[in-house]
């Protein structure tokens, strides 16, 4: 289904930023102490710092101690560190480039990369077009064909609406194919996500019910109790919908919604994804926006602990940015016609839960004769975790012991934790070998990043015509604005509980 991973050469720009300290670095050390890295592999950063060789070691080091599962031992990390190399300067200076080419070809030499370059765009989206045409100024990527073979893996956001993300996808196009582009989004990396796909194909139990005749709704929940961690600026530029929905969460409900797949090949996959893209329910004006979608954000938390977001540094005293939404979405094809999908998102909560509830319809007919009985019983509920502690449970109904009939209700749990020993992979591991591996399933197209975004700017048009006049309207340490519960009530339904996750969840 996938080739192992190519010899190559990581060329991070960027590299001595956040995203590379704590999610890059640590994920490529424990690939490299699982023995997964292919034997021809380095690792070139870039970045303004300047660092010598041996002092972008040492704060790689310093990064996987802190933000790795555990410290790297000498012998571990001396093998590691011999792959770790490193030019100092700005992407703005084409001698960069120039030194970053010569550093290629040695290294190539020294590793056995073979020619084969990755590009890591570990940087601010605005250096995204200037990093890409200084590589093709410098005559560093292969667009004719694919040995020796060049790819680009861009972070998100992908843009901030649609007419920006097809300017930048306009850009990129212009220098690197599409196949060698790949768009990355962490969460697709996450096993219950992978999961999905699985759950769904390999079990002829579920498959059958998968459809509008059977399920009454699904919910999508990624609850943070944490706040903005100090990114305010970044947060005022963005917030919920741009940092949390257009990516990660319609990227889970398009493999809740999709159809199969002809086979398990990377577009067959995205394929069907961008179909789903393509049939939500498009929003015609604001009214409609503002029916279906609720805004909140969060003040301080009571007793002490997080302060309201306003409070924060670099966060306008008025500022109207969101950070919670919950919005009602609608999938128009035969599968899903008139089954509400609720996705709820937000920061400062009372609990942390990444899940997706599938809630399948009442039963047509109590047979128990005893409205105390039949009130009490209730839907089956499949529950996906994506984090913390990924799991699977499913709810059914069962008779209580006892003389009379009385109707319970119980859960079947499955654990990767518990069935599966050790550390779970990292997100970022299994798509950074997808990428040497060139298997591209778990990375965004771009038509349907397009198409997301094509869904998601109507809302974000119509919450900038109409600002929110209640803001902060939930407190930090809560469940939400009251509102969000509103929206599904109005629909004679709740969300799920935002539970404290257990292990054996």
């Amino acid at each position: 289904m996938t080739s192992a991973p190519e010899p190559c050469v990581l060329l991070i720009f960027g590299a001595t930023g956040d995203l590379a300290r704590r999610k890059l670095m640590p994920a490529l050390f424990r690939l490299h102490v699982k023995g997964l890295l292919p034997p021809g592999f380095a690792i070139l950063g870039a970045s303004r710092r300047p660092f010598s060789h041996e002092q972008f070691r040492a704060f790689m080091r310093e990064a996987c101690t802190t933000f790795g599962a555990s410290p790297p031992s000498d012998a571990q990390w001396a093998g590691f560190a011999a792959r770790l190399y490193y030019e100092a300067g700005h992407f703005t200076d084409q001698t960069l480039f120039q030194r970053l080419n010569m550093s290629l070809r040695e290294i190539d030499h020294q590793h056995d990369t073979r020619g084969n370059r990755i590009f890591y765009l570990a940087t601010l989206p605005s250096s995204y077009p200037l990093l890409v045409h200084q590589l093709q100024d410098a005559e560093m990527i292969n667009k004719v064909d694919d040995r020796p073979f060049t790819r680009l893996v861009v972070e998100k956001p992908f843009g901030r609406d649609l007419a920006s993300a097809q300017a930048l996808n306009e850009e990129i196009a212009g220098v690197f194919r599409e196949d060698q582009v790949y768009r990355i989004d962490h969460y697709l990396g996450k096993e219950t996500v992978q999961n999905i796909l699985v759950f769904r194909f390999a079990n002829a139990i579920f498959e059958p019910l998968w459809n509008r005749a059977h399920i009454d709704h699904v919910q999508i929940t990624a609850a943070e109790t944490i706040g903005i961690e100090g990114r305010g600026a970044y947060y005022e530029e963005t917030g919920v919908l741009r940092d949390m929905v257009q990516n990660h969460l319609l990227q889970i409900l398009s493999l809740i919604a999709m159809e199969p797949p002809l086979s398990f090949h990377a577009d067959a996959i995205r394929d069907k994804k961008t179909e789903v893209f393509r049939a939500l329910r498009p929003f015609y004006n604001a009214q409609e926006v503002l029916a279906s979608t609720v805004r909140g954000q969060y003040g301080p938390e009571p007793g002490g602990g997080l302060k309201a977001y306003r409070e924060e540094p670099g966060v306008d005293a008025a500022s109207p940015v969101p950070t919670y939404v919950a919005l009602r979405v609608f999938v128009d094809n035969w599968r899903w016609q008139g089954i509400p999908f609720y996705i709820r998102t937000g920061k400062g909560l009372r609990q942390s839960s990444t899940e997706v509830v599938i809630q399948f319809r009442q039963i047509p007919f109590c047979l128990f004769g005893q409205e105390q009985v039949c009130s009490r019983i209730e839907p089956n509920r499949l529950v996906l975790r994506i984090q913390p502690f990924e799991g699977i449970s499913l709810g059914f109904g069962i008779k209580a012991p006892g003389q009379e009939t009385q109707v319970d209700y119980a859960r079947m749990r499955f654990s990767y934790g518990a069935r599966y020993d050790g550390e779970m992979p990292l997100a970022y591991e299994r798509l950074l070998v997808d990428t040497m591996r060139g298997y591209a399933a778990l990375f965004a197209r771009r038509d349907s990043v397009e198409e997301a975004w094509r869904f998601v700017t109507p809302i974000l048009d119509a919450w900038a015509q109409n600002p929110p006049t209640d803001f902060p309207n939930y407190s930090a340490g809560s469940e939400g604005p009251a509102a969000a519960d509103g929206l599904i009530r109005a629909d004679g339904r709740s969300w799920h509980p935002l539970d404290p996750p257990t292990p054996t969840a």
